[in-house]
């Protein structure tokens, strides 16, 4: 009983200074008004019904790998990890591996605390390019959540935090997506596209959460892969003109 009061406790500072600060939500240059494929690295993953160039790509850590079988050159966004500029274990090792040579728009780098010289050396370091470079810290991500969700999310452990996937999806949404089309994002799964080592997924159960908050709200997201929309119960993409019918009946 004591640990919980004292726990509680420490949370009502936190959340005063949240709403003390008033921290702005990672924003673009210019909004998406345009769908946009958040690409996960779930093993699995499906190209969008119509995808064309028209629409917009923000990837997650090394899932734009899987673009080479879609024939695009690099994503419009990429959300990035800070573990994965330097980390040491598996997932991130990988995640430097298949990113080697390869490039982004526009990249937003989550919570990373060193400094962007330190972050661009890290970035060269692997040989990976960028239009423009973003540092997203802690309580711009809570701002994300909040804005988008009406949610107030302290991230006090990995499992009440909502996976890089997630923010992507709510980075689009914020930034005027007009649909949000999920691939390669799926909490149930274990693994990634980018290595076979099959790792287990953390944030399982704030991701399902926040998606199904998210459908629950109206907004425009949907999934391209057949068995998430059977085991998330996200609508399946089928195309700009499906959506447009879709919400015109609505």
């Amino acid at each position: 009983m004591l640990t919980a009061l004292s726990a509680a406790r420490k949370v009502v500072p936190r959340r005063i200074k949240y709403f003390l600060r008033n921290p702005t939500p990672p924003t673009t240059l210019a909004p998406f008004a345009r769908p946009v494929v958040v690409l996960g690295s779930a093993p699995k993953s499906h190209k969008p019904v119509g995808f064309d160039a028209s629409y917009r790509i923000i990837s997650v850590n090394g899932s734009q790998l899987a673009l080479q079988y879609w024939d695009v050159d690099a994503p419009d966004v990429t959300l990035m990890g800070y573990n994965e500029i330097e980390g040491t274990n598996t997932s991130a090792v990988e995640v430097r591996r298949v990113l080697g040579g390869k490039r982004t728009g526009s990249l937003y780098v989550l919570a990373w605390r060193h400094g962007r010289e330190r972050l661009e050396a890290g970035l060269k370091a692997i040989d990976y390019g960028f239009g423009e470079i973003h540092i997203v810290d802690r309580y711009q991500r809570m701002a994300l959540l909040h804005k988008v969700t009406g949610r107030l999310n302290l991230e006090l452990d990995a499992e009440t935090k909502c996976s890089n996937g997630i923010i992507a999806a709510l980075f689009a949404l914020y930034n005027g997506a007009t649909a949000v089309i999920l691939s390669g994002i799926n909490p149930h799964s274990a693994g990634h596209v980018y290595n076979g080592v099959n790792l287990a997924r953390l944030h399982v159960r704030m991701d399902a959460e926040m998606l199904a908050r998210l459908v629950g709200l109206g907004y425009p997201i949907y999934t391209a892969d057949p068995q998430v929309s059977v085991d998330i119960g996200l609508p399946l993409w089928r195309g700009i003109d499906h959506a447009n019918a879709t919400s015109k009946q609505e």
